[in-house]
């Protein structure tokens, strides 16, 4: 009987900060293409919004914070009032249902495609001013984007965005986000200055580990002081080689991150597992690279990367994880703790329809297990 059902460590409660979320399956950001001219769109509030339990923490796609660092098109921004106002309905549709949600802040850095934008012409920003590899489909082995040459920040023009961070983390609040999640992964901006295969500068912000991390810290004490830190997240990718971000020794990098960020006293740290790229049936041969981190860690640890309802259990109930992120499996199950719960078949995702940039294919129009509850 239902009522006799045992409890999955997925499914238990956790205190985050000040936050009490009813179970542990994260909606992990996901970038979709499909805010048009970088505002999000009425049928975001559908996306979001089937999406949400009570209690249930979100994390919305990757968000653009200045006019400047638009290096996608249909991304959406938070840099203006008019994107502030577009993200109200969207962030008061999950607040109804009774979620948390967080923007996740970010700047791309050279993984930049800016022959759409307005400011065509100026080059993307990096660390560094060597470009990144085109980005290829491996199935077809077709190109799908080409990046354009960087240009070298200077260390004035660091300041400048790590001042970004700071406006985009306000807007974001006024918007009705319950915090922010600061973007240093999969190889964009802040990675590109994590990462000692991309940042080749002899400056303060390069060389050492020390040094490779000081602009990272800058954004994170910035936006913390600017919002308070029991608001504050942010995502990390150590091991990913992604957009060219590869680094030496990535335990050392992912652990003095962990170490570090305990000075800022921030909400949470999330970080990307070494085997995001495992198929399906390596998952029982998953690593526990991220644990010495998440022991580091003295708030909240949130692992991403492949997990499935097993492992995920297992990483709750082992305590390498304090909560996990799901993006493809949530994508294309919008009920997904419901499914976890009953141990439910999940929907498989449409690899082809993830960033089309239709306001309802592979979008909103994933099936519920019962389709009465949209």
């Amino acid at each position: 009987m239902e009522g006799q059902r045992e409890q999955i460590p997925l499914l238990t409660p956790y205190k985050m900060g000040n936050f009490q979320l009813s179970h542990r399956i994260v909606l992990a950001p996901m970038t979709r293409f499909r805010s048009y001219n970088s505002f999000p769109q009425s049928h975001a509030i559908l996306y979001y919004s089937q999406r949400t339990t009570n209690g249930g923490f979100l994390i919305a796609e990757a968000t653009v914070i200045s006019r400047a660092a638009q290096g996608f098109k249909d991304t959406p921004g938070i840099w203006s009032k008019e994107h502030i106002d577009a993200w109200k309905p969207v962030v008061e549709a999950v607040h109804a249902k009774g979620g948390v949600f967080f923007c996740q802040l970010w700047h791309p850095g050279r993984a930049s495609v800016q022959s759409f934008e307005s400011n065509i012409g100026h080059p993307p920003v990096s660390s560094t001013d060597r470009p990144c590899s085109p980005f290829i489909d491996t199935d077809t082995g077709q190109v799908l984007l080409e990046y354009s040459p960087p240009r070298r920040l200077t260390p004035e023009e660091i300041i400048l965005i790590v001042n970004d961070f700071r406006v985009a983390a306000r807007n974001a609040m006024e918007a009705g986000f319950d915090g922010v999640e600061i973007h240093g992964a999969n190889g964009y901006l802040i990675d590109q200055f994590l990462k000692d295969q991309v940042n080749d500068r002899s400056d303060e912000y390069g060389g050492s580990l020390e040094n490779r991390c000081k602009f990272a810290f800058k954004v994170v004490e910035i936006v913390a002081n600017e919002i308070g830190a029991d608001r504050v997240g942010i995502r990390l990718s150590p091991f990913s080689n992604h957009m060219d971000a590869g680094d030496s020794d990535p335990e050392a990098l992912g652990l003095y991150m962990a170490k570090s960020l305990n000075k800022y006293g921030i909400l949470y740290c999330h970080m990307i597992e070494s085997r995001a790229e495992a198929t399906e049936d390596e998952t029982d041969q998953w690593s526990d690279s991220l644990v010495p981190m998440k022991q580091a860690f003295n708030g909240t640890f949130i692992a991403a990367g492949g997990y499935v309802r097993e492992n995920g259990n297992d990483a709750i109930a082992q305590e390498r994880a304090d909560l996990i992120g799901y993006g493809r499996l949530f994508l294309a199950n919008p009920d997904l703790p419901k499914r976890f719960e009953l141990d439910a078949p999940v929907n498989k995702y449409r690899r082809d329809t993830f960033y089309i940039g239709d306001p309802v294919v592979g979008y909103t129009d994933y099936p519920f297990l019962n389709d009465d509850q949209r």
